[in-house]
């Protein structure tokens, strides 16, 4: 039984392609005499023609994937398309590596670990670029011995036993 016709107009009629029109195994002979829009139209009313619902892509592996990360996983060298800056502009990551270094060196001041000369000789040179990281900071005041730790605590044994 050929019913490509009615196929067509059934798919013309339910706006969807011809795959996706399904006829009823029950009610064939009456689908196979449908040959005007109206006849199909009746049809589809007596649920003899329906549409088949749409197939969709499942989000399975892409939830899975996103939680991954998440985890911070997936974000190797191969997963990164176009430059380091474009992941993270120059101007954000110069805002995060000099707000971490000054927090430091206010830090040093409150504890009066480094003078006050030192501490503004040192913002200068954060706010020049000239220390890497927090590290450098540190490396760079105990090379130079700008430290005062030590002479505060033999200060304190020394007022403490007289």
């Amino acid at each position: 039984m050929k019913l490509t016709t009615q196929r067509r107009i059934a798919a013309q009629v339910l706006k969807v392609g011809q795959s996706r029109v399904l006829f009823d195994n029950d009610k064939l002979q009456d689908v196979k005499e449908a040959i005007t829009k109206a006849d199909v139209r009746s049809l589809i009313a007596k649920k003899a023609i329906k549409k088949m619902p749409e197939k969709k892509n499942s989000r399975g592996r892409k939830r899975k994937s996103l939680q991954q990360k998440r985890k911070g996983r997936k974000k190797g060298a191969g997963s990164r398309k176009g430059r380091k800056t474009s992941r993270l502009p120059r101007k954000r990551m110069w805002m995060q590596k000099v707000r971490v270094q000054r927090e430091l060196l206010r830090k040093l001041k409150e504890k009066g670990m480094i003078a006050r000369e030192d501490f503004k000789e040192l913002y200068t040179k954060v706010k020049g670029g000239f220390f890497r990281n927090k590290r450098h900071i540190k490396i760079y005041i105990e090379e130079k011995g700008l430290i005062k730790k030590k002479e505060n605590d033999a200060e304190k044994k020394k007022a403490g036993k007289n």
